[in-house]
């Protein structure tokens, strides 16, 4: 590809935890060059502050508005800005780019049906066509690849007890990030109406229970599911099930063993195992899904869901074990 031109990619909120990561998956990527990052606490600052790797020493964050988007020659837009900032963004940027690819990381465009929902496994054919994308929430990620392929068996809602680290809940300073708080400490949160069981809820098409709660990791999500289903199932049943659905996916992996986050092979993908099926009611059962909230749960989903759109290959720049993995 040395004479092939390349996709420009503006990321706007580059200052937080999944913009970084999204930095350090493109170092590396054959057709897509950085056009900006946007960051206006940060402006002036080089991007090696943030990535270490990054190949061009003197580029530095800059400072942009939505109003100055026609200045900027991109084709690629990337919103990694707090929830109910994008309007905004999406505004300026259709005006300006109208034929260019948006892909919103926060939670505004979820319920959007006009947005291409980018749960990438499950909606490949709409996303290869798509030029706005609503990436899914991180927990909600995770909880989807373990209920969707038992959807049509589940006779009660599923109850998803979540526990992530806290790079999860951002670089605002807060309760839930302070590492002094969480020190021997778990903190449970929005144990009701939470967003992410909300969208989990409304892709099922059923209702979910879902308790979220961090601890004193810094980055990666395990969620432990517990459902009823119409049909007795044997552990090894679930197994196949699950593994029968993921067989060709090369970014999920079925376990028969419990997955840890430390585990994740590839980080960029999830881990589902575990399989256990009580033995008084061989109707319920549990396992467990594991997922980088960075990577999987955020930054490489979303550059997923732009190779799609844009035609390239799917996993160019995901494989390459290019995040940062460093702590903040």
């Amino acid at each position: 590809m040395l004479n092939e031109k390349k996709h420009r990619l503006a990321l706007i909120g580059a200052r937080g935890y999944t913009g970084r990561e999204l930095l350090g998956l493109l170092i590396d990527h054959p057709a897509i060059e950085l056009a900006l990052a946007a960051s206006n606490a940060q402006a002036g600052q080089p991007l090696t502050d943030e990535v270490p790797d990054w190949p061009v020493a003197d580029q530095a964050f800059v400072a942009l508005e939505p109003g100055q988007v026609g200045e900027v020659a991109a084709d690629v837009w990337v919103l990694a800005v707090p929830n109910g900032h994008s309007a905004p963004w999406v505004e300026a940027i259709s005006a300006a780019h109208p034929d260019s690819l948006i892909v919103d990381l926060g939670a505004d465009y979820r319920f959007d049906e006009s947005w291409v929902y980018g749960l990438t496994e499950f909606n490949r054919a709409a996303l290869c066509t798509a030029r706005r994308i609503s990436n899914p929430g991180c927990y909600a990620t995770g909880a989807q690849f373990g209920l969707l392929p038992i959807r049509e068996l589940l006779m009660s809602p599923p109850v998803v007890f979540g526990v992530s680290g806290y790079s999860g809940a951002g670089r605002t300073p807060s309760a839930r990030n302070d590492p002094e708080r969480l020190r021997d400490n778990m903190i449970p949160y929005a144990l009701t109406g939470h967003v992410h069981e909300r969208e989990i809820s409304s892709r099922l098409g059923r209702p979910v229970r879902f308790h979220p709660h961090v601890a004193a990791f810094f980055r990666g999500i395990s969620l432990t599911i517990a459902v009823e289903l119409g049909e007795s199932v044997s552990e090894r049943q679930l197994f196949d099930l699950f593994a029968g659905r993921f067989d060709d996916e090369p970014l999920i992996r079925v376990t028969t063993a419990i997955p840890e986050i430390t585990a994740l092979n590839p980080a960029t993908g999830i881990d589902i195992g575990g399989f256990a099926v009580d033995a008084r009611d061989a109707h319920r059962a549990s396992f467990v899904v594991v997922l980088d909230n960075l990577l999987k749960g955020a930054a490489s989903q979303a550059l997923q869901n732009i190779n799609l759109a844009l035609g390239l290959d799917e996993l160019a720049g995901i494989l390459t074990d290019t995040s940062t993995g460093a702590e903040t």
